[in-house]
Parts: C-alpha cells; sequence; structure tokens
C-alpha cells in the first residue's frame, strides 16, 4: 500500500464580500450589526473563512456538480450524525464521520442476548473514521481591514430599519490535503478514528468483493501486519478524481444575495507527495507598512521545489487564471525548465486540474 498524499494550495481573488460572518459586531453601536470573521496575528487584522464552511461548499459541490449522494443526516436531541456508510456515500469515505450507538448483542444464533434480570444486553457500535480530505482555513494572504457598510430596509411605511455588515476585498490562502492510500480503504481496530465499520458494513463490504490487504503501519501482538478493507480502484480512483474536480465549480459564502463573490481558485498547485508534510504554506505573503499588499513567494516556492524534491511524486501542477497575478507569469515558466526541481507543468486553472487528475489516476492502485 503505497503512502502517497494529494498537496493542493488555491489563492481566490474576492472583491465586495462577507464570506464567513462571525454573529453580531459587539464593536458597533447599531443593534443589528454583524461582524465577519477575522483573526489577529502579529498585531495585524486578517479576515478568514472557517475550515468547516470551505468544507460544506466542497460537500455542496460535490453534491450539485459531481452528481454525488450525500449521507443523509440523523438528529437525535443535541448530537448529529450522518449514516457512517462510506460503502454507499462517498462523502462519509472522503470527510470522514463519528457515529456513537449501542446495539443488541447478539449469541451465535443471532438471538439477543439477555441478562440475569432479563434485560437485552447492549453492545458498544461507535464507529469512527479519520477524514482524507484535511483542509485550512482560508485566509487572506494580507492584511485586512473590513469596511462598516450602513444599510437600511425601507420599503416599509415609517422609519427605516438600519443594520450595518463588515465588507472587504482580498486575496486569500488556502491548502489542503488528501491521503490517496485511504480513499476507500478502511481499517477496523479497537482505536478512535480507526473503527470504521460496524460488523455488518464489514461483512457487506467483503460480499460485494472489496479486497482484503495488509497495513503497513500497524500490527498485532505477535509482529504480524493487521488487515484493511479496500474498495475496487474504479472506486476509489472517481472518488479522488471528484474530490478535486469539484474545486473548478465551488461555491459559497454569506451574504450572496448583494455581495456574491467567486471561490474558484484563481492560482492552484497540486502535487503528489510520499509524506504528510504540506509544502506550500509560505508561498504567498505580504509586504507594505501595513502588511496589506500580497505577494508571490517565488523564491520560496523554488526553495520547498528543491529542499522536498525527493518526496515529490510525478509532475507538480501550477494552474494561474489569466488576469490574476500576470506580474508573475514568466518566473512561473521559468519553472518549467530548472534543474534540481521536480518536473513542472504551468497551465491555466482548469487544464492544471485535470492533468493533475489523470497523473493521481494513475497513482492510486
Amino acid at each position: 500500500m503505497k503512502n502517497i498524499k494529494t498537496q493542493g494550495f488555491v489563492l481566490i481573488d474576492v472583491d465586495v464580500v462577507a464570506l464567513n460572518n462571525a454573529g453580531k459586531n459587539t464593536q458597533s453601536n447599531n443593534d443589528n450589526a454583524i461582524a465577519t470573521k477575522s483573526i489577529r496575528k502579529n498585531g495585524r487584522s486578517y479576515v478568514y473563512v472557517s475550515g468547516q464552511a470551505w468544507r460544506y461548499w466542497w460537500r455542496e459541490a460535490l453534491q450539485k456538480n459531481q452528481g454525488w449522494e450525500l449521507s443523509p443526516i440523523t438528529r437525535d436531541g443535541k448530537i448529529a450524525f450522518t449514516n457512517a456508510d462510506p460503502l454507499m456515500y462517498a462523502d462519509d469515505d472522503v470527510f470522514g464521520y463519528m457515529r456513537a450507538a449501542k446495539d443488541a448483542e447478539l449469541d451465535e444464533n443471532g438471538e439477543p442476548v439477555k441478562d440475569k434480570k432479563g434485560n437485552i444486553k447492549m453492545t458498544n457500535v461507535t464507529v469512527t473514521r479519520v477524514s482524507p480530505l484535511k483542509n485550512s482555513a482560508i485566509i487572506s494572504a494580507a492584511s485586512v481591514r473590513p469596511e462598516e457598510n450602513w444599510s437600511s430596509m425601507s420599503r416599509q411605511q415609517g422609519d427605516a430599519v438600519p443594520y450595518e455588515k463588515q465588507e472587504y476585498c482580498a486575496i486569500m490562502k488556502g491548502m489542503f490535503s488528501i491521503d490517496l492510500s485511504m480513499i476507500g480503504t478502511f481499517s477496523n481496530y479497537d482505536r478512535t478514528g480507526y473503527k470504521n465499520l460496524s460488523i455488518t458494513l464489514l461483512e457487506e463490504a467483503v460480499k460485494k468483493g472489496a479486497e482484503e490487504i495488509e497495513d503497513p503501519f500497524v500490527f498485532d501482538a505477535k509482529g504480524n501486519p493487521k488487515k484493511m478493507i479496500r474498495l475496487a480502484t474504479d472506486i476509489r480512483q472517481k472518488r479522488a478524481i471528484d474530490t478535486i474536480q469539484a474545486l473548478k465549480t465551488i461555491a459559497g459564502g454569506a451574504m450572496q444575495t448583494n455581495n456574491m463573490g467567486d471561490v474558484t481558485p484563481k492560482l492552484i498547485i497540486l502535487a503528489t507527495t510520499t509524506t504528510g508534510n504540506h509544502p506550500f504554506s509560505h508561498v504567498v505573503g505580504s509586504k507594505g507598512q501595513r502588511d496589506e499588499e500580497v505577494v508571490f513567494n517565488f523564491e520560496g516556492l523554488v526553495e520547498v521545489l528543491k529542499d522536498y524534491k525527493d518526496i515529490f511524486v510525478g509532475t507538480v501542477f501550477i494552474g494561474r487564471r489569466t488576469g490574476f497575478m500576470d506580474e508573475i507569469a514568466n518566473e512561473l515558466k521559468s519553472l518549467e525548465v530548472m534543474k534540481d526541481i521536480p518536473v513542472v507543468k504551468v497551465l491555466p486553472v482548469n487544464e492544471a486540474i485535470d492533468k493533475y487528475c489523470e497523473q493521481m489516476k494513475s497513482q492510486i492502485e
């Protein structure tokens, strides 16, 4: 089982948006005031979209544009959970899950086991799965000071009803990683995050032809590799490819009625690596007196390509939308002929996604 990961880095470019709000603005004197999510670093303010919101957009894109049937959600009091069935629902496989439950303990004849008082004995059937898809928040690459926009509802008779919202323009960056070795691959170890399948689903997977493979990293008390269940190669390939392809059409964000923004990548870097370390976190930075100007760290990109040359598998694909950061076009192209780094291809965004998916398909064994 090859230990390979997709490492992705994206830049989005948005104008006059409020992509992820944080509730009431406590700094405003207006009762109807909404703040956008922001965080401080080194004394500067940065707007961001939570990682959870990004995953929500991603799931929706997979449902609406890639034809995924999402796992149904069950609400039980103050908790909610999906079906936790990664055999049927690809989003349970890719996004992970936790479903805490108990079921009747059965004897060898399939009958419920009872205790001395006649009560049916219950057994823990909790299943959890660590998400193969991991992602950061999407955060502004440079410091941003949201503007306070005062608006009003004035179509009714009488005084207008004022309200405020925060809006901003920003180039924003995000990272994600997909554990390709774990897509469609399930363990059943008695450990949180690794007991992926119930006994019923485990048996169902085997009946449907799932392959049993050895886990090269986990061993039993005798030193023998533990067993995992793996779905057919074409299923795993499709799920991984759909996940990346969804970035072409991903949409979302708060206040889209009046502040619609395009959250598809304007620049994307896609690579396959043999480690979980994400190498592209610092290829974009900021400068200026208030750190409000975004700069592409070309030297930093070359540095990580050289430093981590041995962990890259295949070609590194970089996609850039014409009109976005045109000033770095020639520098990026120079990577295609540079020595001492992995092979790099610089293409339009959607073509880079397509070419990477072709490569990734061949890498999933």
